[in-house]
């Protein structure tokens, strides 16, 4: 008994360390090594690819503003990746910024914008921020930090994420709960290449987890529901009805209403719909898990496989399952 606990405590560790990366081998497609995303994926020459750009609606300003699309990446990966990750996470940024307005402009719909736009530079669509905001907001790490997110564009330059010659709705967030989940548990709309996987990197997060502190009787308003106190107090005041396969809340019965989790976080504010709750007297602790809504790219977990070694290739197509890479210039024919 003895030398077992010897060999547990000894190998428990090295098991938590080779867990993370045990896992992204196993699922990670094969790659070229650290090679540029743009030197394996189909690539046509700058010279041959069409001008394209982007028309920005600024928010702040109330106008629209036209830029190249290599500057319009650059705006927002810096608005919505560190510039202090991974060269290969940024990358994978990147190449999922640029998928989500090709793919816009590919649809050509644009009637959720002001007249003129076809993206807003709120998280609505995709945060952005020019050159000046980043000025303004690094000062003097602006040069180290915008150096980087440069390198990273140019790196992945026309690169786009594609499923069936498509570009995908390459959705990304924040922090999982040590999952991302299934479009159609979170979106209820299947996505064949949106599916759940393990993202043991998250809990690296400092948004891996939050306690929220709410009175009853804010928490009552805000769900439009009463919890009688008898019920509150035997400890039976709100049921898990269903969990989703990333192990959020599907489903909750609460003051004799139900909500989904998607609903149930929204109407509080909450960072994730993976959450649990604890009545105190009159407050109720609500401990969260992640930030986000869960479906698509980890940030936080792609920053995690690129510290083990993964590129941004392998990256890409770990949390897209089933997608290519393509040049823009395919995509956008017309």
């Amino acid at each position: 008994m003895k030398r077992f606990l010897i060999v547990w405590f000894i190998g428990l560790p090295i098991l938590l360390v080779l867990m993370p990366a045990a896992l992204v081998s196993l699922f990670s497609p094969p790659s070229n090594g650290s090679a540029d995303v743009a030197a394996v994926a189909p690539h046509a020459p700058a010279s041959n690819r069409p001008s394209i750009e982007v028309k920005v609606y600024r928010t702040n300003k109330k106008t629209v503003e036209t830029v190249p699309l290599e500057t319009y990446i650059e705006g927002v990966v810096a608005a919505e990746m560190p510039a202090e990750f991974e060269m290969e996470a940024l990358k994978a940024q990147a190449m999922a910024a640029r998928t989500y307005i090709v793919r816009r402009l590919s649809e050509k719909k644009f009637d959720d914008v002001p007249a003129g736009a076809q993206v807003l530079d709120t998280v609505k669509h995709q945060a952005y921020l020019d050159e000046q905001q980043r000025r303004e907001l690094w000062k003097e790490q602006f040069d180290w930090k915008n150096g980087r997110i440069r390198q990273a564009v140019q790196a992945t330059a026309g690169v786009v994420l594609t499923y069936q010659g498509e570009p995908i709705d390459a959705t990304f967030f924040s922090t999982s709960n040590g999952f991302t989940e299934n479009a159609s548990e979170y979106f209820e709309k299947p996505v064949p290449y949106l599916k759940s996987v393990a993202s043991p990197w998250d809990i690296q997060s400092p948004s891996y987890e939050k306690t929220q502190v709410l009175t009853v009787a804010d928490l009552e308003q805000k769900l439009g529901v009463r919890i009688a106190q008898e019920t509150a107090t035997g400890g039976n005041w709100y049921r898990i009805v269903e969990r989703t396969t990333g192990n959020r809340v599907g489903k909750i019965s609460i003051g004799g209403k139900e909500f989904s989790g998607r609903e149930f976080r929204e109407r509080l504010g909450l960072n994730s719909s993976a959450f649990s709750l604890e009545l105190r007297g009159g407050q109720v602790y609500i401990t969260t898990k992640g930030y986000g809504h869960g479906v698509g790219m980890s940030q936080w977990g792609a920053n995690g496989m690129a510290k083990a070694g993964k590129n941004a290739e392998q990256i890409v197509k770990y949390f897209y399952q089933g997608i290519s890479l393509e040049d823009c210039g395919s995509v956008l024919k017309g």
